[in-house]
């Protein structure tokens, strides 16, 4: 039997005896001038750029069949890790499109003195297929296994580098609404447009030690006819800032279902003439603008307390709906443990071949990481702008599949601290996380429209947000 660990807060101090537990009421009673030691932080990112040659590399997130040509950027595992007297929290983010849960348990296998880890993916719709979802055709898969295994191990260097250089540091937080840089291709027109940024630095010297970056945009302005790999606007981004404030940067993808997108965002040159999707000179331009916006944020800081550090963490299932998936999963194209659905997010047994018929579900994880004054969610998937800000729509549209659905918990509703922040992709790809009365597979479709929207085909299914977000107020809560 397989099912739910680490469901009980804890503070993040690898596995404590159930008495020496801390409750949440003391950690807000105490506040966070008492924090006691330092807190320390390092940066270091590995390379994870697939080689190219004699076997081919397949591009990720647009259609199959598009083996990469040519290298643009190198794409990166980048790493910050945070010490606070025995705690250590790693989180990574990658240039990938998506990572699934196995790998994440395996690269945690390597790190077990981490509280925790956490591994985003930046969704970059320019590097290589991961996932198994972009072969040269739909039958074939278009992952190398060998491949998969090197960015496990290069995430391990990655963490291990940053955290060899950890050093003492204060932190500051800047917001900024940026709506003129995000796109929303799905009705009902919810975008958001919050850019997080926080500014590591050097006690003695004042000077930026590193920066975290929270953006909430599909990495995808390079387009489906682009054969170069490259982590898309995130490269330049990473780049304007480290060349612009002399420290390393760590980028973090947000919400991005929904469907958030930096295509058909009006760009333009320094001369004032616009640029097109697709080209990277409109790539590289917007991924400038969204730094030179991080730093605006940054120029109106707020002290912030990081520390001290704290995880609550849940495995759950989530049904398995999408038939195109579950004939991949059947082909062997997509590769991850899938389990019999038992009705229960907390409890499911493996399945095998003979179980295709019955309902089947995924593993996967939700977390919710303090650190001091910054609540961070961490969703395993591409979720909505409505579930994240309390936005779902209400009344539905009268050609929604499930209008009578109920309104799922908002993510950002549940968290308590000052400041909040969400990581996307979060440990796992399980595709786009939809509000279950705003699901639009069958006639009559909303809006009027002849046709549906774009996002249920590369969805689990309608029951992934109410599960998901139900489990995250549960686990915010302290409910089993």
């Amino acid at each position: 039997m397989e099912g739910r660990r680490d469901g009980d807060w804890r503070p993040a101090v690898g596995r404590l005896p159930t008495a020496l537990l801390v409750p949440l009421s003391l950690w807000l009673a105490a506040g966070f001038a008492s924090a006691g030691p330092p807190l320390h932080a390092g940066f270091a990112e590995t390379d994870i750029t697939p080689k190219l040659g004699p076997k081919p590399v397949y591009l990720a997130g647009f259609g199959p069949n598009r083996p990469a040509t040519a290298i643009h950027d190198a794409l990166k595992a980048r790493a910050v890790v945070f010490r606070h007297a025995d705690t250590r929290m790693a989180l990574v983010s990658l240039d990938l499109v998506g990572f699934f849960f196995d790998h994440i348990v395996r690269v945690r296998a390597h790190l077990p003195e981490f509280a925790y880890v956490l591994v985003s993916s930046t969704h970059t719709h320019s590097g290589p297929d991961t996932l198994g979802l972009w072969g040269p055709n739909p039958l074939r898969r278009g992952v190398d296994d060998d491949y998969l295994a090197w960015v496990e191990k290069q995430v391990v260097a990655a963490v291990r580098a940053a955290e060899a250089v950890a050093r003492p540091v204060t932190a500051v937080l800047g917001t900024v609404r940026v709506p003129e840089l995000l796109h929303d291709a799905r009705e009902p027109l919810v975008k958001h447009d919050e850019l997080v940024a926080i500014q590591l630095n050097d006690p003695a010297s004042g000077k930026p030690a590193g920066i975290i970056v929270q953006w909430n945009c599909h990495p995808e302005t390079l387009g489906p006819k682009n054969t170069a790999l490259s982590g898309d606007f995130v490269s330049s981004t990473v780049a304007e800032l480290r060349q612009r404030r002399g420290c390393p940067v760590v980028y973090l993808t947000g919400t991005v279902g929904g469907l958030m997108t930096s295509l058909h965002v009006p760009i333009r040159d320094e001369a004032g003439a616009e640029l097109a999707d697709g080209t990277v000179a409109k790539t590289e331009r917007y991924g400038r603008l969204l730094a030179r916006r991080a730093e605006e944020a940054l120029a109106r800081p707020q002290p912030l307390t990081l520390a001290p550090l704290s995880v609550r963490r849940r495995e759950l299932f989530v049904p398995l709906d999408n038939k195109l998936y579950l004939l991949a999963w059947q082909a062997g194209v997509l590769r991850r443990p899938a389990f019999v659905w038992s009705g229960h997010a907390d409890r499911a047994e493996p399945a095998g071949a003979a179980d295709v018929a019955r309902p089947l579900c995924l593993k996967t994880e939700i977390a919710w990481l303090r650190l001091g004054q910054l609540d961070v969610a961490a969703i395993p998937g591409e979720i909505y702008p409505e579930l994240v800000l309390g936005k779902v729509q209400d009344p539905p549209d009268p050609g929604a599949d499930f209008p009578e659905a109920p309104i799922e918990p908002a993510i950002y509703a549940q968290l308590p601290g000052p400041h909040r922040m969400i990581v996307g992709l979060a440990n796992d790809e399980i595709g786009y996380i939809i509000p279950k009365r705003q699901w639009d597979q069958a006639a009559p479709y909303c809006y009027g429209r002849a046709k549906p929207q774009y996002g249920e085909s590369n969805s689990v299914g309608p029951e992934a947000a109410p599960v998901l977000c139900r489990a995250f107020r549960d686990l915010v809560k302290g409910r089993n």
